[in-house]
């Protein structure tokens, strides 16, 4: 059971109500992660902004993003999250077979994307900390500078989502990603 209430619509603080009623027509219902965040308008703003800096600077496209999260939520060993990311990704065109290898901590079957997950995986696990040559191989793999840089981004908000979800006992309430 999760440590605090899923707000609606109607029953969320005023200055997440807006935000909330976005979410729940993009989604058609109220996720319980967004539920739970409304109850800080400045948790539900946060999340909500670095998904709009994402969507208005990134350079990474749906299927890459996808896989971070995926990447990320497994280290992080969030069920909620790898959930959301498993209906994400397939919207995103990754199959059901590369979102568990993804999981699993590979993904041969691209080596350029493969190269950016072992490098999302290190920066999780290790605090932020990468080995230079995890770094040089992302790079060599055709990477540039300005998305390894924009990486953190991506790493930042799967952080926050994550680790809300562990804090506040979140309650799946989407399908549950296969499991490995």
């Amino acid at each position: 059971m999760a440590r605090i209430p899923v707000h609606t619509t109607e029953s969320a603080p005023e200055q997440s109500r807006d935000e909330l009623k976005a979410l729940e027509a993009k989604f058609g219902k109220v996720l319980n992660i967004h539920g739970e965040m409304a109850h800080s308008p400045a948790v539900l703003q946060s999340y909500i902004a670095i998904q709009q800096v994402i969507a208005d600077y990134g350079s990474f496209d749906a299927r890459t993003r996808e896989a971070i999260a995926l990447a990320v939520g497994n280290a992080d060993e969030c069920n909620y999250c790898q959930a959301a990311h498993t209906g994400g990704g397939k919207a995103a065109g990754l199959t059901n077979d590369e979102m568990i290898a993804i999981r699993r901590g590979g993904a041969e079957f691209d080596a350029k994307l493969d190269a950016l997950l072992t490098l999302a995986r290190q920066y999780t696990t290790n605090i932020g900390s990468v080995e230079d040559t995890v770094w040089q191989a992302a790079l060599e793999a055709g990477w540039t500078d300005e998305q390894l840089t924009e990486l953190t981004v991506h790493v930042t908000l799967n952080l926050l989502t994550n680790y809300f979800n562990h804090f506040i006992e979140t309650e799946l309430d989407l399908p549950a990603a296969p499991a490995l």
